[in-house]
C-alpha cells in the first residue's frame, strides 16, 4: 500500500493554484492524501514559507528559538512544484497498512490523527 495525493489546500491563499506572493510568506497548507486507488482521505497540515519569512520579525519566537516540524521551505511559490513534490513524497510512503504509510507521510506534514488514541469507556 502507498499513499496518493488528492489535492492541496490553503486556508490563507484560496485557491493555492492563483496564489501569487510579493516578497517572503508563510502559508498553512493542507494536503488531502489517501491509499492509493483506494477509498478514504486524511488532512496533513505544513507550513509553506520562504526561509527569509521563516526567519524575519513577522514570525513570533520566544528566546529567539523556533521549531520547524512540519515546515516546508521554497525560495518562491510555484505550485507545480509544489505538487509534485508532495505526490513524489506520497509515492514514497509505502507499508502493510494505512496507519503505516501515513505514519510515514506524517514526516512532512502533521497527520490529523497523529497521536490518535480510541475512547475506552471506563
Amino acid at each position: 500500500m502507498r499513499a496518493e495525493l488528492r489535492y492541496l489546500h490553503s486556508p490563507d491563499a484560496d485557491p493555492l493554484k492563483d496564489f501569487r506572493p510579493k516578497g517572503p510568506f508563510g502559508i498553512l497548507v493542507t494536503a488531502i492524501i489517501g491509499p492509493h486507488a483506494d477509498k478514504g482521505q486524511e488532512a496533513f497540515n505544513f507550513m509553506l514559507c520562504t526561509p527569509e519569512w521563516f526567519v524575519s520579525d513577522r514570525l513570533p519566537m520566544t528566546n529567539s528559538i523556533a521549531v520547524g516540524r512540519h515546515v516546508v521551505f521554497l525560495r518562491e511559490f510555484d505550485y507545480p512544484a509544489l505538487e509534485a513534490f508532495v505526490r513524489d513524497y506520497c509515492v514514497s510512503c509505502e507499508g502493510d497498512t494505512w496507519h503505516e504509510v501515513a505514519s510515514k507521510v506524517a514526516r512532512f506534514g502533521h497527520w490529523e490523527f497523529e497521536d490518535y488514541r480510541p475512547f475506552k469507556p471506563t
